[in-house]
């Protein structure tokens, strides 16, 4: 049955994990995670993503958490991996945007498969003038799109989705007679 794919399951299954124990993430671990961004669809394969990994240890987090007001989630996290487009590689800003938000999606999706726990912190985008000098990175270079946190899960994540008619903007599938 369709349902039974793995893929299928993963996205289903995924959730945004904000508290992690005080296990370390492996290098193996993480090498895997930003494979599976690169992987992501760009526009004419122009494959404009950036990444930057910072580990808990990294005098750097404190900067980062300094910068969100989910620093909390900074601080416990044990890899925090930065996305950005260079500018230099990009061809069409919305379509590029897309592929970042692409990438993200692929190393959560990488992430939870590997049994780790990982959110996307978004807001922390709103402090990039002032975060990327601070983290001695151009901001003429690169537009920073995303901080993915990980590490293994100290919680159960939970979600909900509305039904699918509900966001529908009109009826795709044949209605029975």
């Amino acid at each position: 049955m369709l349902t039974e794919n793995p893929v299928l399951q993963a996205i289903r299954q995924r959730r945004s994990i904000r508290r992690y124990t005080d296990e370390a993430v492996s290098d193996e671990a993480v090498r895997l995670i930003l494979e599976a961004g690169i992987w992501a669809p760009s526009g004419l394969n122009n494959q404009p993503c950036r990444f930057l990994v910072i580990r808990a240890d990294d005098p750097r987090c404190d900067i980062l958490a300094a910068h969100t007001r989910y620093g909390h989630i900074v601080r416990g996290a044990k890899v925090i991996i930065l996305v950005f487009l260079d500018r230099e590689a990009m061809y069409n800003e919305v379509k590029d945007h897309q592929a970042a938000g692409a990438a993200v999606q692929n190393m959560l999706l990488a992430a939870h498969a590997l049994q780790l726990g990982a959110v996307w912190l978004g807001e922390i985008i709103n402090q990039a003038a002032t975060l990327l000098p601070a983290l001695a990175l151009d901001p003429a270079r690169l537009s920073f799109e995303a901080a993915i946190a990980a590490g293994h899960p100290a919680q159960n994540g939970s979600s909900s989705r509305r039904p699918l008619a509900e966001l529908l903007l009109e009826e795709p599938f044949p209605q029975p007679e």
